[in-house]
């Protein structure tokens, strides 16, 4: 099934890439509007309130019903495609357990934990939490199951906070200093280990499943981050995932490899008011940079953190304009401008549904890759969800085990 699943996969985004390569952020007119004329009209004509639920999750039952993106492209199959199975379980942690950990990420852990068991038949295994911050899943592992918990991170202060944690709640935790990219990391796995991951980000849970193959350790995994890697293009770890990308001509450079995680639980009203009024203000100068250059492309500009953002629109331009050593006019139409920013970000998000109707596909072909590797190094793999998306659109999780 999952062979099937990957083969299907890799062949529709393939034939969607032009759809989803393209940035409606960066090109005022999208390469693929010519050849989808009527999909760019439906796209723009969507009221906000068919547009929000198109955001949240275009393969709900809600937004397929009015999804004018069915009319035109294979939205039924790839829903198809991306229903993993239901994996998730949920314990309550304790409050004792608690300090430190923000509410999210506490239950986050809560469905997490059910799914690394401590020893099954009956075998002792050896747990270790790879890449563990200050390890709060080792202690709420070490908590449940009774047992000590190896928790490796390549952070000094971190290993220190954490194990302040671990002794205030008498918890067996064993923090080690170690740089998980470093080359004697395969130390710590072994065939009588288990290796436990939260979120390890790329190149990070690719070492995971390179050296646990190697160990023949067995893996719990929830992946995220596949873009933070050294390589420019991603190289599949599959053998079977390079052939089906070859046979595909299916390449994914680092933006793919964005777009697969940019898909975020709902924000504050607040948070998303400041986003909003972010793009709508970079989409303003982008319009005012290209007239001063006299060159139409895109300019990036360096992000703002939150709350650093200037209060009025001009300011922001001349920020932006300093950023790129710009010399603006002495006469621009502010208002007028800002509103076209305005007009722009109404535009950019209708046409980014395109987008973000491949975002889940890729991120379960980068999971499918990761599946086929370790079945090829004789692994049993399990890859379904462990969480609902509201509490992490990273909600995919891989289990193996050596046959």
């Amino acid at each position: 099934m999952h062979d099937t699943r990957f083969q299907r996969l890799t062949e529709r985004l393939a034939e969607g890439a032009p759809l989803w390569r393209c940035l409606p952020f960066q090109e005022p007119e999208p390469a693929w509007r010519s050849r989808w004329p009527g999909l760019a009209e439906a796209l723009l004509a969507l009221d906000d309130d068919t547009l929000a639920r198109l955001q949240a999750d275009p393969f709900a039952s809600a937004a397929l019903a009015d999804s004018p993106l069915a009319a035109w492209l294979p939205v039924a199959a790839l829903a198809e495609l991306v229903a993993l199975p239901d994996l998730s379980r949920h314990v309550t942690l304790p409050e004792a357990w608690a300090e430190g950990i923000a509410e999210r990420k506490r239950r986050q852990l809560e469905a997490f934990v059910p799914q690394v068991p401590a020893s099954p038949d009956e075998a002792p295994v050896d747990l270790v939490e790879w890449c563990a911050g200050k390890g709060h899943l080792a202690r709420a592992l070490a908590q449940r199951h009774g047992v000590e918990v190896t928790a490796l991170e390549w952070d000094p202060a971190l290993c220190a906070a954490g194990s302040v944690l671990a002794q205030g709640q008498s918890a067996a935790v064993r923090f080690r200093v170690q740089d998980v990219m470093a080359e004697e990391a395969g130390r710590w796995l072994h065939a009588g280990s288990r290796a436990v991951a939260l979120h390890a980000c790329g190149d990070l849970h690719r070492r995971l499943l390179t050296l646990a193959a190697e160990a023949g350790s067995e893996v719990v995994l929830a992946p995220c981050c596949y873009q933070r890697t050294a390589d420019e293009r991603y190289r599949p770890l599959s053998a079977r995932g390079r052939a089906l990308a070859a046979a595909a001509g299916l390449t994914l450079d680092r933006d793919a490899l964005t777009l697969a995680v940019q898909e975020t639980v709902t924000a504050p009203r607040g948070v998303q008011r400041h986003r909003e009024r972010a793009s709508a203000w970079r989409l303003g100068f982008d319009r005012l940079q290209r007239r001063v250059r006299g060159v139409d492309a895109y300019l990036p500009v360096p992000s703002l953190a939150y709350g650093r953002m200037p209060s009025r629109f001009s300011e922001f331009c001349r920020w932006a304009a300093a950023q790129k050593g710009l010399a603006l006019p002495e006469e621009v139409d502010w208002a007028a401008l800002e509103a076209e920013g305005w007009r722009r970000h109404r535009e950019v998000a209708r046409l980014e549904l395109v987008r973000h109707l491949y975002r889940r596909p890729l991120e379960v072909w980068l999971a499918l890759d990761r599946l086929a590797f370790l079945e090829e190094a004789g692994y049993a793999v399990e890859l379904g969800t462990f969480c609902a998306r509201s509490l992490t659109p990273r909600n995919l999780l891989l289990r193996a085990r050596k046959r």
